[in-house]
């Protein structure tokens, strides 16, 4: 190919190519700063955005930590062993400016430990400086001030896992035992399983979602087969009112249902939930698997017809095997679909919360924990992630499924 001729090429594919880029683009970002902010302190997500982590920003009180303090005490803070600025335990006994004021009026060996004569003699402006010294000297000790602030952390994914709702987090109040927020809790793995987390929620999803991807499929393959190979009365009619019922939203059928379960005693019961999604799962699952199946050849199932296979037959040692590409892709459609669903485990399975259901519950009240959030988003939306980089072939194959014979 000459030069021209690739260049060519080049500007035809360039829309298509910049079209695959944006959207790309426009998918992976959000993905990434839910990604990032799982992984920020509560004062970090409240008070700036995910991708400040990019941005090199100067330590709030280097400056004045620098000027007043760091001769003395060393950049780090450890160069007087006796008064270790580095000591978290020493820090945490200055919690405001005015108490570390008292302290450094007080004279070191007969000099003032204010070298400077305003700062000695003016209060207010004292304290305005020693205010972010104090924050840097948090920042050294890793107790708070910027350290908290601009640290990245896996506490947002203990709190989302343990269902914790307090004013700090789970494994700080374990360790220092407040009880008003540990009353639920007995900060030992079995928390992981409580009610109130994301950890009881995700085996709640597994067993919701796998039963639920299963059935339909298990119906729709027996469906498609008589479909596609069985003559019987009314067979087109049939399947074109199954195709007609995809258009019908499950909304219209939840208070029936609900109200059906009731009566049944199926409300809030893993059946219950197992047996909507599979009925309104069935009609695109025999659409998909009838068009696969029709499309295969049909001399193969003569063949078999020929030496004295019955329908079992064929449809066990043949048809199943042939139709390995429609099943995994529609397993993949079912599973994200059940998956990432609301309404329905909303409606009719309020005692047993799944992922979805139980995010919204760990929104506070007044509208806080959304540090909490993050982490409880990604929990809930990785295993589809997972799902669909390992086996993105068979999204592309159930997509055409049965739109081409032969």
């Amino acid at each position: 190919m000459n030069p021209f001729s690739r260049l060519n090429l080049f500007f035809r594919r360039l829309p298509l190519n910049l079209s695959i880029l944006f959207l790309c683009v426009i998918w992976i970002i959000p993905t990434l700063g839910v990604f990032i902010t799982s992984f920020r302190s509560r004062e970090a997500v409240r008070t700036t955005g995910w991708w400040t982590v990019f941005i090199r920003t100067p330590v709030e009180g280097q400056q004045e930590y620098t000027q007043y303090c760091a001769s003395c005490h060393g950049s780090d803070g450890r160069k007087i062993s006796t008064v270790d600025l580095s000591d978290p335990h020493l820090v945490e006994q200055y919690p405001r400016s005015n108490r570390l004021l008292a302290v450094l009026r007080k004279e070191i060996n007969g000099q003032p430990h204010l070298v400077d004569p305003q700062l000695s003699t003016n209060p207010n402006e004292a304290l305005q400086t020693l205010a972010p010294i104090l924050s840097y000297m948090q920042t050294l000790s890793g107790t708070g001030g910027s350290a908290q602030k601009y640290s990245l952390t896996l506490r947002n994914y203990a709190d989302a896992l343990v269902g914790y709702k307090g004013t700090q987090d789970y494994l700080t109040d374990c360790q220092e035992g407040v009880g008003s927020t540990l009353a639920k809790f007995d900060c030992n793995a079995s928390d992981i399983l409580k009610s109130e987390g994301m950890g009881r929620a995700f085996i709640n999803s597994a067993l919701v979602s796998i039963p639920s991807a299963i059935l339909p499929i298990l119906f729709a393959a027996f469906a498609a087969y008589a479909f596609a190979w069985m003559d019987f009365a009314g067979r087109q009619w049939i399947f074109a009112i199954l195709v007609g019922l995809q258009v019908v939203p499950l909304q219209m059928a939840l208070v029936p249902i609900a109200r059906m379960y009731a009566d049944l005693g199926l409300q809030g019961s893993f059946i219950g939930i197992w047996l909507f999604h599979t009925g309104f799962g069935l009609p695109y699952a025999i659409y998909l698997m009838r068009n696969f199946l029709g499309g295969l050849p049909r001399e193969v199932f003569e063949s078999i017809y020929i030496d004295g296979a019955n329908h079992w037959t064929a449809f066990w040692k043949l048809a199943l095997p042939l139709s390995v590409p429609a099943i995994a892709s529609l397993g993949i459609f079912q599973f994200i679909w059940i998956w990432n669903d609301f309404l329905v485990a909303k409606i009719f399975l309020t005692n047993k919360p799944v992922l979805t259901v139980q995010i919204t519950n760990l929104i506070d009240p007044r509208g806080g924990n959304w540090h909490i959030l993050t982490g409880a988003a990604f929990l809930s939306f990785i295993v589809p992630m997972l799902v669909f980089f390992g086996l993105q072939r068979f999204f592309v194959r159930g997509l055409i499924a049965g739109s081409v014979k032969g």
